[in-house]
């Protein structure tokens, strides 16, 4: 089992898909959002449902191979805490998407990703993260992967519950599965 949770600064469309695209490169993987605020991923069950129910043996593996979401549905890191525990016990590979990356304390590795601006809006991370090509030529302030630009096609996918067809920037994510995050 492998927990990276992924927390994303200055960029509401890429804290939506960088969690996504991860659990994509890991093959198996499920996708946990500890953010109550966070998008409206697809899927009938939601984080706060589990919390409240208790999860099934169904929802602590996975049932086929590919990705599988869960929304967060209202209910904060502190109440779900438990529940994603247990889920990270069954699953192969844990995506937990956050609003903040102490919502992960002892829960997952914090992935930061940033995406590259330029001047005074360029990102100043102190450790290792992941960097995200956008139309501006700027340079990683720091090491870490590099991700291509992100298709429009790309995010559609991701965002419509399908999985892209050979993408480059999916690929690119596996890196990130191999490297120590702390």
């Amino acid at each position: 089992m492998t927990a990276l949770a992924v927390w994303t600064a200055l960029d509401g469309l890429l804290s939506a898909v960088a969690p996504l695209g991860l659990a994509a490169a890991a093959g198996t993987a499920l996708v946990v959002d500890l953010d109550p605020g966070g998008p409206a991923y697809p899927g009938d069950a939601s984080l706060a449902d589990l919390v409240a129910e208790g999860p099934r043996r169904a929802d602590l593996v996975p049932g086929r191979a590919g990705v599988a979401v869960l929304r967060n549905g209202g209910v904060s890191a502190t109440e779900a805490r438990e529940v994603v525990e247990a889920l990270a016990i069954g699953w192969p590979n844990l995506v937990v998407r956050v609003a903040d990356p102490e919502q992960a304390e002892g829960m997952a590795s914090v992935v930061p990703v940033w995406p590259l601006l330029p001047g005074m809006l360029a990102s100043r991370a102190d450790r290792r993260s992941v960097y995200q090509r956008t139309g501006f030529v700027a340079n990683p302030p720091g090491p870490g992967p590099l991700l291509p630009r992100l298709r429009p096609a790309i995010v559609a996918s991701l965002l419509n519950g399908t999985l892209p067809h050979r993408s480059r920037w999916v690929t690119a994510w596996r890196e990130v599965w191999r490297l120590p995050w702390r």
